[in-house]
């Protein structure tokens, strides 16, 4: 049995998902992994599954058909992990930008104080590699952005690389999360910082892509800059009382 659960959100990614699966179970601390496919039509689906009777009770997909977004896959994980005993749910890229040997360092900050543990490029200074300058200025700056309008103090507000307590998802009322793309990430840290909730930035390395494709996009980057301001904007009409 493990109490930790990575939930990794897959759409094409055939390329890394069985590399980062045997990656995440060669750790020495158990973790438990629960896929979420939105019908990748290029197999990712078939090789998790046919993955599942070696890591039998340790692996499990969910598969949704089509694109529905990040936001709400993330949100039916952590719907799905609250209905087990998991007591640390993390979020977790497949790409291997997100590093799977620092899931024990998030899980560690949690066991000693945080409620929330981001995977932080920025905490100290710039950690990014094969990011182009324009993609690196663009994410420091949305977090500047971020920082000005909410008044939280993340330095790395769109950071996908997370470690939840269980009593966060159980306290914040994931039906009341709107947003799907990156605003997604934004939307939960700030709603776990009215909540009360001690978030902590963990430095990690973060290593772009080799293989397959990034799913960013001029829609989602708009959905975040307009978002902040909703949701700032709607955080002055809700009670936050635990």
């Amino acid at each position: 049995m493990s109490d930790s659960l990575v939930i990794i959100p897959t759409y094409n990614e055939k390329e890394n998902i069985e590399r980062i699966i045997r990656k995440v179970f060669s750790l020495n601390q158990p973790f438990h992994v629960l896929i979420i496919d939105d019908g990748s039509p290029d197999g990712t689906a078939d090789i998790v599954k046919s993955l599942q009777t070696e890591y039998d009770g340790h692996l499990f997909i969910v598969e949704r058909a089509g694109k529905q977004g990040l936001g709400t896959a993330y949100i039916y994980g952590f719907n799905w992990a609250l209905q087990k005993d998991y007591q640390f749910i993390f979020e977790m890229d497949a790409d291997f930008s997100h590093n799977p040997d620092d899931l024990a360092r998030l899980r560690d900050a949690c066991l000693n104080g945080a409620d929330v543990a981001i995977g932080s490029r920025y905490v100290k200074g710039v950690n990014v590699v094969n990011w182009p300058m324009g993609r690196v200025l663009m994410s420091y700056f949305a977090s500047m952005y971020v920082r000005f309008i909410t008044r939280i103090n993340i330095q790395d507000a769109t950071a996908g690389f997370k470690c939840y307590r269980r009593i966060v998802l159980e306290t914040i009322p994931l039906e009341k999360i709107r947003f799907v793309g990156y605003a997604f990430q934004i939307e939960m840290k700030f709603t776990a910082i009215k909540f009360g909730f001690n978030v902590i930035e963990v430095p990690i390395i973060f290593t772009d892509r080799t293989e397959g494709t990034s799913k960013m996009s001029t829609r989602i980057f708009r959905e975040a800059f307009l978002g902040v301001i909703q949701m700032k904007v709607s955080s002055w009409f809700r009670d936050y009382k635990r």
